[in-house]
């Protein structure tokens, strides 16, 4: 970036700046209008010029906005931005720009996984643009953000998340656009922290946990200081959508992550003015005791209510990590398959390919005798047991006593009984922290926990 003042003398106050995001190497949005703004003294008259336009404004209360018309993707390009001084910004490309955001699952760095240093010498792309926002937890809403744009090379993407790389990898690959990815996480942080105020003292029940909200931990588990420090100076940065991994820190209190979850997605939304974005989400991996016995579970029901969400939330998906966890670390290691799914999603939802993304989930069950007959969908043409015989599935009668289960595919359909359960009533599949469980689709996606009761969660108050 290059920085040009003109000839006549101005205060230090008057020159004309752009938000953080705007710098040197940036990606904008293709297809879609793209807002530039900044700040500048009241009444300077601001100029930017990019790609052949010319758009102008006026500063007021300090700040400056102006829309630039839908681009194809493309460049490098150069921006002006012009007033009383002159911003120049180097090798701006257009093509996709995602958010990436969540906790430690997102923030865990390419150096730090599977097979990283072959991944890290392979990573040279100039057409892949990273961006980190530093972490920067704020009792208000910030307008700004101090971060830069830089290509992707070996040097840059070692300590860049490194689920938000694989993703970004394959929409290169399959898109043959430049790709731009904001991430924006922080480690061991809840949905609340990440969801604007209002919104948060909107919800009646909000009250009554934000007091354990409050004794969690440090600041930046503090509700709405993540939205205000890392979120709301990004806004209103033209983007296709966002991916998401979190949900581990809220375990606790997972009967009410699927509403907080829901309304952390609806407050971004609205705020970026954008419509429904693509929000795609990761579930859980396991992590634990591994065990095949019945029980309840947390981690089971944060599983649960991240794929309620996306079930109940237009415009959204969860990727299922059952296979790629690991039940000693919190912190699997193994991220390319977890962004690999995240862009098979992104591939279906925001750029309309006919491709499975889903594995199997479960359509309905109906009761034959001291039988469970399970129907499921998004199989990709048949189920399969991924390594051996079917396991993973519990079945209990209206005594609402879980016991392991025989569980048989009969193509789309699993049969489950137990001798222990002569009339059944409820199955649950993969119902632990970290359970061992092998139901995939002939896609080769895994199917996601379940559970076809709707008795109270463990995590509920007053449950046990």
């Amino acid at each position: 970036m290059s920085v040009v003042v003109t000839a006549f003398v101005v205060p230090a106050l008057a020159t004309v700046k752009p938000n953080g995001l705007f710098t040197d190497n940036a990606v904008l949005q293709q297809g879609t209008s793209v807002p530039v703004w900044g700040f500048a003294d009241d009444g300077e008259r601001v100029t930017v010029k990019f790609a052949g336009q010319t758009v102008s404004t006026t500063a007021k209360d300090g700040k400056w906005l102006v829309r630039l018309k839908p681009l194809k993707a493309g460049g490098p390009y150069k921006m002006t931005i012009s007033g009383s001084n002159t911003i120049e910004l180097e090798n701006v490309m257009v093509g996709e720009v995602w958010i990436a955001s969540g906790q430690s699952n997102m923030q865990w760095p390419l150096a730090q996984t599977l097979d990283a240093e072959q991944a890290i010498a392979s990573a040279n792309d100039p057409l892949l643009r990273l961006y980190t926002v530093p972490r920067t937890p704020s009792a208000k809403p910030a307008t700004d953000v101090s971060g830069s744009w830089v290509e992707c090379t070996p040097e840059t993407v070692r300590n860049f998340s490194a689920v938000a790389y694989y993703f970004a990898q394959e929409l290169r690959r399959v898109l043959n656009v430049p790709v731009g990815i904001i991430h924006t996480s922080w480690g061991g942080t809840r949905v609340e922290a990440w969801t604007s105020l209002p919104v948060l003292q909107s919800d009646p029940d909000f009250a009554e946990s934000i007091q354990s909200i409050k004794d969690y931990g440090t600041a930046p588990n503090h509700p709405a200081v993540l939205y205000n420090g890392m979120i709301a100076p990004l806004v209103p940065y033209a983007i296709r959508g966002a991916i998401w991994y979190q949900g581990e820190s809220n375990a606790r209190e997972a009967y009410r992550y699927e509403k907080r979850l829901t309304n952390m997605i609806t407050n971004w939304r609205r705020d970026w003015g954008q419509g429904d974005f693509p929000f795609l989400m990761v579930q859980l991996a396991p992590y634990g005791k591994v065990t095949s016995q019945p029980g309840e579970s947390s981690w089971a029901e944060l599983r649960e209510a991240q794929l309620m969400t996306s079930m109940h939330c237009p415009n959204t998906a969860v990727v299922v990590t059952l296979d790629v966890g690991d039940p000693n670390d919190i912190h699997p290691k193994n991220k390319q398959p977890v962004g690999q799914r995240l862009a098979l999603a992104a591939r279906a939802m925001a750029y309309g390919e006919k491709i499975d993304y889903k594995g199997p989930r479960l359509v309905s069950m109906s009761i034959k005798g001291d039988r469970a007959v399970l129907e499921f969908s998004d199989s990709g043409g048949g189920l399969e047991a991924r390594g051996g015989e079917l396991v993973g599935f519990t079945i209990a009668g209206a005594d609402r006593k879980f016991h392991n289960a025989r569980a048989t595919i009969f193509g789309d359909k699993v049969v489950v009984h137990s001798p222990d359960v002569a009339q059944p009533v409820a199955v649950r599949y993969a119902w632990a922290d970290a359970p061992i469980a092998n139901l995939f689709g002939k896609n080769g996606l895994p199917a996601s926990p379940f559970r076809t009761d709707s008795w109270p969660l463990s995590t509920l108050p007053g449950s046990k």
